[in-house]
Order: structure tokens, then C-alpha cells, then sequence
């Protein structure tokens, strides 16, 4: 096998190390998003499992329930948005010292 590609299959294994490094501290980590102004706090786990859902009493009026809902969908939008944007900045960070030499082009 050529030193290159020998080269090239020890910098591949080392990603995939540091990726599955960064996948699970990823995991381990916990993701909020609030809406209207704090009054829906929702929580997700680095999984993308949503763990849980606050509702300040004061915002449950029972004339009213699809402004609930609403707010409850941003808050749980906004904390996946968080989560996302975390793993793409470490996920990214893992990956971004691999040289292929020129294989993509």
C-alpha cells in the first residue's frame, strides 16, 4: 500500500474517533428554547429527544388554546435549532482536519 493512502486510511480513522467523540458528549448535552418571552421553556436532549415542556400558568387560557400550541412548537423549534447548530459546529470541527489529497477534486 502506498504511504499516501496508508496516510490517508490513519487520518480517516482518526475522524471517525473524534466524531464518535463528539457524538456522544453531543449526547450527554441538553438543548432549551423558550417563546413568548419565556412563558414556554422546552428542553431537548443532544439525542433530539424532547424531555420536557414548561407552561407558566399564565399563559393557559382555555379561549385560546392554538396560541398554546403555537408557542409550544417555537420553543421546540428554537431548542432543536440549538442543538442542530451545536452539532454542525463540533460535528464540523471534527471533520475539518482531514486532507484527502485532492480527491475531491
Amino acid at each position: 500500500m502506498p504511504k499516501d493512502m496508508r496516510q490517508l486510511m490513519q487520518q480517516a480513522q482518526q475522524m471517525q474517533q473524534q466524531m464518535a467523540v463528539a457524538q456522544e458528549a453531543l449526547a450527554a448535552k441538553t438543548y432549551e428554547g423558550t417563546a413568548g418571552g419565556g412563558v414556554i421553556t422546552a428542553t431537548m436532549q443532544g439525542t433530539g429527544e424532547l424531555v420536557s415542556v414548561t407552561v407558566d400558568p399564565s399563559v393557559l387560557d382555555p379561549d385560546d388554546a392554538e396560541l398554546l400550541g403555537d408557542l409550544i412548537v417555537a420553543a421546540v423549534n428554537q431548542a432543536a435549532a440549538a442543538m442542530q447548530a451545536d452539532a454542525e459546529a463540533t460535528m464540523g470541527g471534527a471533520a475539518g482536519g482531514l486532507d484527502l489529497g485532492g480527491m475531491l477534486g
